[in-house]
């Protein structure tokens, strides 16, 4: 038997060459524009999971200093008492003719709305010479304060002094006769476990403490004694909120 072998055209296989090329040519391009646009995804998703971190997560800002104040209920008051609640920390005294009185005034709004046994504020005069537990009592009465855990403290100024450099919230140098009284009006948010925490703001960095001050925008730029703006008062009370949760 006699073994027959067809003749093949060149140009028949070129033909076929050309086709297996261009199928591994089309295989390549698909991988390239697919290995981009995922790694273009995971980009996405990885800002998107940051920007959940940060809105939803806060900031450690250090361990609360240790105090011990007596409040206007003859009381000694100290950071131990105040385990397991969330609460707020503030310098003021009851003389004062500027932002104590805005200070306060937002930190009864933000009470008020929290109303919860788990929160406590903690205002600490830097007068303690006038600012005795009897005034300090007359003080939290003239501005209607409710909750057993809202305590006014009072001390030695020198120990007060100290303590605020520890917080990192600036108050003047008692032996400064123009500077004594002269005080931020930052406050510290303090979480259940008695560390000091903070959110993120718009850049992802840590804001430290919050504003207990009135601005004329609702940014927070300018302050204002007068403003109808108070952005950091609506923040705590978002942010305490979380934290007692």
């Amino acid at each position: 038997m006699v073994s027959v072998v067809l003749p093949v055209k060149t140009s028949s296989i070129k033909i076929l060459q050309n086709m297996s090329k261009t199928k591994k040519t089309t295989k390549s391009a698909k991988s390239k524009i697919v290995i981009p646009i995922a790694v273009i995804a995971l980009i996405f998703l990885g800002v998107g999971f940051g920007m959940s971190y940060f809105k939803n997560n806060f900031y450690t800002v250090m361990k609360v200093p240790d105090f011990e104040l007596t409040d206007q209920n003859n009381k000694k008051i100290t950071n131990k008492d105040m385990l397991g609640k969330v609460y707020l920390v503030e310098f003021f005294f009851s003389k004062c003719p500027t932002i104590c009185p805005i200070m306060n005034s937002n930190m009864k709004v933000i009470d008020q709305e929290i109303n919860n046994p788990e929160f406590g504020i903690i205002s600490i005069s830097i007068d303690p010479v006038n600012d005795t537990p009897e005034t300090l009592k007359q003080h939290a009465k003239r501005i209607g304060v409710q909750s057993p855990n809202w305590h006014f403290l009072t001390g030695d100024r020198t120990y007060i002094g100290n303590l605020a450099d520890q917080f990192n919230i600036y108050v003047g140098d008692k032996e400064d006769e123009g500077e004594s009284l002269n005080h931020s009006g930052m406050i510290a948010l303090v979480d259940q476990e008695g560390n000091i925490r903070c959110r993120y703001n718009k850049d992802n960095m840590p804001i430290l403490y919050y504003s207990g001050l009135n601005y004329k925008d609702p940014e927070g730029k300018e302050t204002d004694l007068t403003g109808k703006y108070h952005p950091d008062r609506e923040k705590l009370i978002e942010d305490i909120k979380k934290l007692l949760k």
